[in-house]
């Protein structure tokens, strides 16, 4: 019993060198991992959110240190605001992408108007703040698009790659079309297929290999930066 207390301390001391060779380390390792981002690429995914996709799709970019831009469809924000809530917790960005998913180059100026508008109001009453950036559905837009986006300060934001995902893209090929992404590019993904989330690993190591990080979408230039 006498020598209880020497031993408690001696594993104290033990522990305490530990814990501090651990945050030395920590500290040594995160100016090399900023020092890796050579450049910033902006990552999206459309068409959420839902309780079917999103949460494995989160978790998978939390795993892998990614964050990306959800351009979410009104009508979802709406029917599930607790994961419009987990894509903020998660530190993910959100966009408008219309509310019900038209060919808004077919509709009138008021039809563009409510499906912009009452997104950005489904976004903001789910907790997920006023979106900046705007993604018509398919891609398409005109002035009178354009037109309604200026109306409520939206950054129209199209993409540079087409990862082909919506198309039965394989793993493989999604993760080639993200290689092709250079410096400020965007590119296009949906958050209910299955062989992105797949993707999802290969994706971060084949970024890291070009020394480029996952940025944000920036609303004044549309272009990916460090976030």
């Amino acid at each position: 019993m006498r020598n209880k207390p020497r031993i408690l301390a001696t594993g104290l001391a033990v522990v305490a060198t530990a814990v501090a060779s651990t945050v030395t380390s920590a500290a040594e390792a995160a100016p090399a991992h900023a020092a890796a981002c050579t450049g910033y690429v902006g990552l999206t995914f459309d068409d959420g959110p839902s309780n079917a996709h999103t949460p494995a799709l989160l978790n998978a970019l939390r795993q892998y240190g990614l964050r990306a831009t959800m351009f979410n469809e009104g009508q979802y924000a709406a029917a599930y605001p607790a994961q419009v809530r987990a894509e903020v917790s998660a530190g993910m960005w959100i966009g408008n992408h219309s509310y019900t998913h038209p060919h808004l180059t077919q509709q009138s100026q008021a039809q563009v108007d409510s499906e912009i508008s009452r997104t950005q109001q489904a976004i903001a009453n789910a907790g997920g703040g006023t979106p900046k950036l705007f993604r018509p559905p398919y891609g398409e837009t005109n002035a009178t698009v354009q037109s309604v986006e200026a109306k409520y300060g939206l950054t129209q934001i199209i993409w540079d790659v087409d990862s082909q995902d919506w198309n039965g893209a394989s793993t493989d090929a999604i993760v080639q079309a993200n290689a092709r992404l250079g410096n400020g590019q965007i590119i296009l993904m949906h958050e209910w297929s299955a062989n992105t989330l797949a993707a999802i690993p290969r994706i971060a190591q084949t970024l890291a290999n070009k020394g480029l990080c996952a940025g944000r979408i920036s609303p004044q230039t549309g272009r990916a930066v460090a976030p």
